[in-house]
């Protein structure tokens, strides 16, 4: 007999190597089976959550509320639900009724300051959030790294890093912590006190990827890249396709003059253009560019940008867009088909670390969209969940585009972080309206800051050999 456990057991496998269509299946099959079970109802909602089927996930979780279901968890998809839906007041309402219920769960809690922080950009508001669940008795490492990165969004570099060496002195056993203020303090040129930190975290568990990754910066930013290469390369012997360490492999091995920078950055092979073709049931495509920049913008709610990502002076959905039901977006995603495959075809077979994955076949790991303000940007940034990573260019800054210095292109190769000696960016794309951009993931690629009183409207997604 099949049994209530044995289908959310079954599901949850499917999730955990990405087969979430395959897991919703399993899901239903236990709503149909078990339609009085609350369980039942959550775990479909929170399966349609991570498909990006928000209205869908809110309606499940009302379900399983209704079924006298009254967990955290719950609550926790149908915050992520509302949010997607664009009803934030709710949302918030939501994450405030967590917080009644476990005032100690550290992941809401950076969840709810996050939202408030690009809601309303009062830095102080969001912090007061994560302070409230540690004084619930929350896990203080989680929220002293969040309230740093809140801190660094928010452009105090040097609180965060004031604060990640005060917690290093009380928490000097907690690996995250000392990766955190090593990492805080290189930024802002404390390089002894980078150092010392380091040192403290290889003595805890000097083998670990997190560890050797922040090794190689730090080595990097003190001009030993022969050093830094070592450690990445150590980190590869074990995980040969983790995107992070194939990143700050090539650039360590460009600094030290080392053949491997060659191999992972070749531009004419690895960075690809294509002009999307006009999707069926449009005109034009500067018609379904139109359309797509209208459902775009619906969804663009937020004042700040997102405290954990890349961008700067914008904006960026947080659900998946692959779960969207809008025609426009929906016709985006079968439109990348042929290009993806093409790049795939011409990328060809291969030993190198993207090659050995080319499998004729992918699968969107993650999609969303991006509007940069005047003066926005992107920080230079790598994917370390994907395999080949975009940029789509639905509504451009055409008259930053133009002038000298590539304001606004996308630029490939300049790490985030000062290195001796210092390494600019390598390659540049212009953007234009329906320019799809396709590259390795583990590649640095950032946004060239624009002055012009313009903005910018993209749509990203990362794939993954299916």
């Amino acid at each position: 007999m099949t049994t209530h456990h044995a289908l959310a057991t079954q599901a949850q496998a499917l999730k955990g190597l990405g087969r979430r269509e395959e897991a919703l299946a399993i899901d239903r099959q236990a709503v149909a089976l078990f339609p009085a079970s609350g369980v039942a109802w959550h775990n479909m909602a929170a399966t349609l959550g991570d498909l990006g089927r928000a209205g869908e996930a809110r309606a499940a979780c009302e379900e399983a509320f209704a079924r006298g279901l009254d967990a955290p968890e719950t609550w926790s998809v149908y915050a992520r639900s509302l949010l997607a839906l664009g009803d934030h007041d709710a949302a918030e309402a939501a994450y405030a009724e967590i917080a009644r219920r476990a005032p100690r769960g550290v992941g809401v809690a950076i969840e709810r300051a996050n939202v408030a922080w690009m809601r309303r950009g009062v830095l102080e508001e969001a912090l007061a959030a994560l302070d409230a669940c540690f004084a619930a008795g929350g896990d203080p490492a989680p929220l002293i790294g969040g309230k740093a990165t809140l801190l660094e969004a928010a452009g105090e570099p040097v609180r965060a890093a004031d604060l990640l060496a005060r917690a290093a002195e009380m928490l000097p056993d907690d690996l995250s912590i000392l990766l955190g203020a090593a990492h805080s303090a290189m930024v802002v040129d404390r390089m002894s006190e980078a150092e010392r930190f380091l040192a403290l975290a290889e003595r805890l568990q000097p083998d670990a990827d997190s560890v050797l990754i922040q090794a190689a910066v730090i080595h990097l930013a003190a001009g030993r890249p022969e050093v830094a290469l070592a450690k990445v390369h150590e980190g590869l012997r074990r995980r040969p396709q983790d995107q992070a360490l194939l990143g700050w492999a090539a650039t360590a091995a460009r600094a030290a003059g080392d053949p491997l920078h060659a191999e992972l950055y070749d531009f004419a092979a690895m960075v690809r253009v294509y002009d999307l073709a006009t999707p069926p049931g449009w005109p034009s495509l500067a018609a379904y560019l139109d359309d797509l920049a209208a459902a775009l913008d619906r969804l663009h709610l937020y004042r700040q940008h997102p405290a954990n990502q890349s961008l700067r002076q914008g904006s960026q959905t947080l659900h998946l867009l692959t779960g969207s039901d809008d025609p426009a977006i929906m016709a985006f995603f079968a439109a990348i088909g042929a290009p993806i495959r093409d790049y795939m075809a011409k990328l060809g077979p291969g030993s190198d670390p993207l090659r050995a994955r080319n499998n004729g076949d992918y699968r969107i790991q993650g999609a969303w969209s991006v509007r940069l303000r005047p003066h926005g940007f992107h920080r230079d940034h790598f994917h370390a969940q994907g395999w080949l990573s975009s940029a789509f260019y639905v509504r451009t800054p055409d008259a930053a585009l133009d002038r000298g210095g590539r304001e606004g292109w996308i630029r490939f190769g300049k790490p985030p972080f000062r290195t001796e000696p210092a390494l600019e960016a390598e390659h540049f794309v212009r953007p234009r309206p329906g320019r799809l951009v396709l590259f390795p993931s583990y590649l640095w690629h950032g946004t060239v800051p624009f002055t012009t009183d313009e903005d910018r409207l993209t749509m990203a997604f990362d794939a993954v050999p299916a």
